[in-house]
């Protein structure tokens, strides 16, 4: 697909992996709406790219309706849906204290799980009435799994149930929306310099660092960024979850 004149959604948008890619879809010449929560963020991350900052819960059925409605008013409809919103979560199943509160779990899985979903399923349904370009393309999605999807830590059950579930919904997403013309694509990145990883002590980040094989430090957003443009703009990446990690592989801790 060519990015130029698209409109385009990013949730999580305000920082981290989303903003990165909010610029880079801009500086391809897309029309980008920045949803997030954190609108001073947004804001600022809208003015840098000429774009739009629209409040959005993406778990709410309704808050994320009336946020893509805000954005295809603005833009026309979006042929290009990137999902990045996302909470850190970090909490044993059993603790000191005793089981985990079911709601922080059932949280993690709505922000990350029901909220990639929900936003999938909403602009979905938009791109598949759109006129089809060049190959028969109407849209593009591509979600934020995780390492952790795969190899996940103690600690952190809900944040790898939610990560591994965005991974399994790819394929089938992909088969399901083919007829349309809308391809599916999930990004899988490992350790990376988004505000999360950074709040870690600096002793803490080089030990993590020094076990990726290579390049033997954390990914850029620059780069998680640009690897949402050419699945965009490749049109034979569909139904993939790519893992971009340099190789690195999550231990129990």
């Amino acid at each position: 697909m060519k990015i130029e004149g698209k409109a385009a959604i990013v949730t999580g948008g305000a920082s981290g992996l989303g903003a990165a890619t909010a610029r880079c879809l801009a500086e391809a010449g897309a029309k980008v709406a920045v949803f997030d929560l954190n609108m001073d963020l947004a804001r600022g991350v809208a003015e840098e790219t000429g774009g739009l900052a629209i409040s959005c819960d993406v778990s709410s059925d309704d808050g994320a309706a009336a946020a893509i409605a805000e954005a295809r008013e603005a833009h026309g409809p979006a042929r290009i849906l990137v999902n990045c919103a996302g909470i850190a979560e970090a909490k044993r199943v059993v603790g000191r204290n005793g089981p985990m509160p079911l709601a922080e779990h059932r949280r993690v899985i709505e922000v990350h799980l029901i909220g990639t979903f929900n936003m999938v399923r909403l602009a979905a349904a938009e791109m598949m009435a759109l006129n089809p370009e060049e190959g028969g393309e109407r849209g593009v999605v591509v979600n934020t799994s995780s390492v952790a999807g795969f190899e996940g830590q103690v600690g952190a059950v809900s944040y790898a149930a939610a990560k591994a579930g965005i991974a399994g919904m790819t394929l089938p997403l992909a088969r399901e929306f083919a007829r349309h013309g809308i391809r599916v694509a999930a990004i899988a990145p490992g350790l990376f310099e988004t505000p999360m990883a950074m709040g870690l002590r600096k002793e803490a980040l080089d030990s993590m660092a020094a076990d990726v094989p290579f390049p033997q430090r954390f990914g850029r957003p620059e780069e998680f960024a640009r690897l949402v443009r050419q699945i965009c703009e490749n049109p034979m990446l569909n139904g993939e979850v790519i893992r971009l990690d340099g190789a690195f592989r999550m231990g129990m801790t």
